[in-house]
């Protein structure tokens, strides 16, 4: 990992908390020292992301920039390869053998379709393991004056770190980020056990609409 990943990660850690720098002064770090190359998009992006803006409720209290004890929120990196991203994939669905080759071909091939493939990741600074992650894909459209949409998937949060509000902020995070994107709509897949936890970050079914369909090649 060269310097800049490093910095970039200091960043975003909550861990130091006798730190006297203000939110700001760390935003601007981050700026700083983003790092394009590593990160699947410029994680300046995350800067002014207020979870007020959201539907979700935190108790205790969550920011972007405290997301709880030792945890640190992040773009996805190219190093994450061997961060456990894949295997906590592995937690949500089957995601198979994939050399590490395979690994940056995709990566790089995501990072280059710039403004689509937004992955944020939660890291465990202790362990330097991705504990967490949800992707917001968003699909540009000719409708609503060409404006966007979002579509969030792939949201998980390791088992052993279940019960501390994390599902419920990267969820939150990748909407209001939506948001920010100017799309008009964000949209997601979820069984029917998932349905209420989703009305309660503000998703619903619309009437006449709720129809999720598919073809499995």
């Amino acid at each position: 990992v060269n310097m800049a990943s490093t910095a970039v990660s200091n960043a975003w850690t909550s861990q130091d908390k006798s730190d006297s720098k203000s939110d700001i002064d760390k935003a601007k770090l981050v700026i700083e020292n983003n790092n394009d190359e590593e990160a699947i998009y410029d994680s300046s992006l995350l800067l002014g992301l207020d979870l007020i803006q959201g539907h979700g409720v935190f108790n205790p209290p969550l920011s972007v920039l405290n997301p709880g004890d030792g945890l640190r929120l992040r773009p996805l990196q190219l190093d994450d390869y061997s961060s456990g991203f894949l295997q906590l994939l592995g937690q949500l669905t089957k995601v198979g053998e994939i050399s590490e080759e395979q690994w940056g071909e995709r990566f790089r091939g995501m990072k280059r379709k710039e403004g689509t493939y937004f992955i944020t990741v939660l890291e465990d600074i202790h362990t330097n393991q991705v504990v967490g992650a949800a992707t917001l894909v968003v699909e540009q459209k000719f409708i609503h004056g060409c404006s966007q949409v979002g579509r969030v998937e792939d949201v998980v949060v390791s088992d052993k770190y279940r019960g501390r509000q994390l599902g419920k902020l990267m969820v939150s995070v990748a909407i209001i980020m939506a948001k920010k994107l100017d799309c008009y709509k964000v949209t997601l897949n979820c069984t029917d056990q998932m349905t209420k936890f989703y009305n309660g970050l503000g998703f619903k079914c619309e009437d006449g609409d709720a129809n999720f369909m598919v073809i499995r090649l």
